[in-house]
């Protein structure tokens, strides 16, 4: 069993996301050890750029936040060395192709297995691209995570069958950010992943109180949360710590109640 699916070896898993840099990368990784002691199962920590397709703007504002703070791929790299000298929770990052490229693919892969991340998200490369870093993350020993989406349909069980770590499940369509409903059937989405392989999957896009994630968590195996979080990074500034590690708190009571 690899560390990603350690996450889910608890029951339901809660995994909290966070845009690195913002307020500050002292912040962040203070922030990663206080939302494993709140109960948080896997971090999702994002690397900023500047044109963050996937995002809503409480996440592009943490991004430009982050970046006019100067933030860098080394340092974040840096960072999760500090953090592993603490913390062994599972880590994922999730960033763009263009972060991945502009670094070095390779080097960019080689880097992140070697300071003990776990895997990669990339919400901008689909599935039938997905092949020039696949490779890349396997010779490494890096998950590279399958995003689903509603429209997926006929293709689910297709990126079910080459998926790895843990398919992330998108609630709805649209950018990330908080919602008021999410309609989306999400227990045969997951359904269909399962039909094809025995794979965690987590649910993300939109969840931002405890009774949504409870309710996403019943028809799946997690629930995942950024920007309810991001948003509390922003208010708070510096100060935020306490807020964040209260709410994961509160988010994984409410998917381990399910």
């Amino acid at each position: 069993m690899n560390k990603i699916q350690q996450a889910f070896a608890n029951g339901k898993a809660f995994i909290p996301f966070l845009t690195c840099g913002d307020p500050s990368l002292a912040v962040t990784e203070e922030l990663v050890c206080a939302m494993e002691q709140a109960g948080a199962d896997l971090i999702e920590l994002g690397i900023p750029f500047s044109d963050p397709t996937a995002e809503g703007p409480v996440i592009q504002a943490a991004n430009l936040r982050a970046l006019s703070g100067g933030v860098t791929t080394d340092q974040i790299f840096d960072m999760v060395r500090r953090i592993r000298t603490r913390s062994q929770i599972p880590m994922v990052f999730m960033t763009y192709a263009n972060v991945v490229f502009s670094y070095g693919t390779e080097r960019f892969l080689q880097t992140a297995a070697e300071i003990g991340m776990d895997g990669l998200i990339l919400p901008d490369v689909p599935f039938e691209e997905r092949t020039e870093f696949d490779g890349v993350c396997r010779k490494y020993g890096l998950s590279l995570i399958s995003m689903i989406a509603p429209t997926s349909k006929e293709r689910i069980s297709q990126i079910a069958a080459k998926a790895d770590g843990f398919v992330y499940c998108v609630s709805s369509l649209g950018v990330t950010g908080m919602r008021s409903e999410i309609t989306t059937d999400i227990g045969s989405m997951v359904r269909l992943v399962k039909e094809t392989k025995d794979i965690p999957c987590a649910v993300g896009f939109g969840i931002a109180t405890p009774e949504q994630a409870r309710r996403m968590a019943s028809c799946s195996d997690g629930a995942i949360v950024g920007s309810a979080i991001v948003r509390l990074c922003g208010q708070y500034g510096d100060g935020c710590v306490p807020y964040v590690a209260e709410y994961v708190k509160e988010m994984k009571q409410a998917v381990l109640d399910t």
